[in-house]
């Protein structure tokens, strides 16, 4: 059986985009044409991270047979 990788990429860039974005929302605000980056950029990664995690639950789930190894 193979190793899904999608299950620690999700988990790391769902940890990632948190930090990054909590600390747009509490840390000092970086601003770049009125937009708060951090909180940007960490939502953007939050939600690829979550699409991660999701596609991986899907996959497990679809699995009924895994295919014989030879």
């Amino acid at each position: 059986m193979l190793f899904d990788v999608r299950l620690p990429i999700g988990l790391l860039f769902l940890a990632i985009g948190l930090l990054v974005a909590g600390y747009g929302v509490l840390g000092p605000t970086t601003l770049s044409a009125g937009v708060n980056i951090d909180l940007i950029w960490g939502g953007v990664m939050a939600v690829f991270g979550a699409i991660m995690l999701a596609l991986a639950a899907l996959a497990k789930r679809g699995q009924l047979d895994p295919p014989p190894e030879d």
